[in-house]
């Protein structure tokens, strides 16, 4: 459990007035108090994303109290954040979001000191930062992070507060409490591709919900209050307004926090999630001056779209097919192997997969470099960007 439940010498201070008098709704809870509000004050949370799910769960963490908060996060605030990102405002675009949160969150509590961590996390920094808090919030939107959070917290031994959204949908839980099980207990190898807010969309409310969950679970952990979500993993479907929870158990086989662990440091996450090239699976590309030649030249190809539906509604290369990655494994058939296949999406990554696996499959497939984004910035600046 995170050493902020246990007594110190710090947490006999008294409050000060300024204190007693923004945490007086706190105090007047039997289950927190004086007591509580101190232990609080003397914990640490380090939030990992200052985005969607960020926003909401350092905001109320901030407001709730908590001594010291960390942020990690290396991202400058886009306009198209601001739907959902909460932390941010119109005045801030284009600045750096951690410079953007610090404001707003010592705004909202100047007794709270946030500390900021401009960096990518990785498998080096990973451990040494998280020995500096007492619990984890993994607000981030990627599968290489989200197993490289829960192994640092399985070897560092603090509590992995997870969160996920996905359009309308969201889920939480609490992994690698002492007795529970981690994140690799219930998901030992990633699910497959999973698109972020920018490909699959998010409602904007949505992370506002999982976001201020995450900050409630963190709290309780610290105060030492109430069950935590360990063993439990809650399903929220927003359209519906449901809430289904899910059982779940330790894997005494877990490659991490298992009986016989194999993972007893950080790993390589891109590789472990299939998202790094090797030289066996060198991916051949073109440029979009390339392809433009081509399409002026009239040479036969099929120019492949492996976005999702509305991507290819909003912008599109004229000519191009749309089959979504998701889709391609059973939608081979639609496709000549005898047909040379240039495949393009937003900016590479997932046509670089798709690219791969038609190759795997015998197909002549090629990645177009930067996607339709360097197809309007350099060819056809009237194809919309995103």
């Amino acid at each position: 459990m995170p050493s902020a439940r246990k007594n110190s010498a710090a947490e006999d201070g008294d409050l000060t007035c300024e204190e007693r008098g923004r945490y007086q709704r706190h105090l007047v809870l039997p289950d927190v108090g004086a007591a509580g509000q101190r232990r609080l004050k003397n914990s640490s949370v380090l939030c990992v994303g200052a985005g969607g799910l960020g926003s909401p769960a350092s905001l109320y963490l901030a407001a709730a109290g908590v001594g010291r908060l960390g942020l990690v996060d290396f991202d400058a605030v886009d306009e198209s954040n601001l739907q959902r990102q909460i932390l941010h405002d119109t005045a801030s675009i284009g600045t750096q979001k951690l410079a953007s949160a610090q404001k707003r969150l010592t705004g909202l509590n100047p007794h709270v000191r946030v500390e900021t961590h401009h960096l990518r996390l990785n498998s080096k920094n990973a451990v040494p930062l998280f020995k500096r808090y007492d619990v984890i919030v993994d607000a981030t939107d990627n599968f290489p992070t989200r197993y490289l959070i829960n192994d640092a917290c399985v070897l560092t031994g603090k509590p992995d507060v997870h969160g996920s959204i996905h359009r309308f949908d969201g889920q939480i839980s609490v992994f690698a409490l002492t007795g529970g099980p981690c994140y690799r207990c219930v998901f030992p190898r990633p699910g497959g591709h999973v698109p972020d807010c920018s490909q699959s969309g998010v409602f904007g409310a949505l992370p506002g919900i999982i976001g201020s969950m995450q900050a409630l679970e963190a709290l309780k952990l610290l105060l030492g209050i109430g069950t935590p979500l360990s063993g439990r993993l809650l399903l929220y479907d927003g359209l519906a307004q449901t809430w289904r929870t899910l059982g779940l158990k330790k894997n005494p086989s877990c490659a991490v926090c298992g009986r016989n662990p194999t993972i007893k440091r950080p790993i390589d996450y891109e590789a472990f999630c299939g998202l790094k090239e090797t030289p066996a699976m060198s991916i051949p590309e073109i440029s979009v001056q390339e392809l433009k030649s081509k399409i002026d030249g009239k040479e036969k190809f099929l120019l492949l779209d492996v976005r999702e539906p509305h991507e290819h509604e909003f912008a599109r290369i004229p000519g191009s097919t749309l089959i979504p990655l998701a889709s391609l494994p059973e939608r081979l058939s639609e496709l000549d192997k005898n047909a040379k296949l240039i495949v393009h999406c937003k900016m590479g990554g997932r046509s670089a997969n798709a690219v791969v696996f038609l190759r795997q499959k015998g197909y002549d497939a090629t990645n177009v470099a930067g996607g339709i984004h360097a197809w309007s910035a350099e060819i056809d600046p009237s194809v919309p960007q995103y």
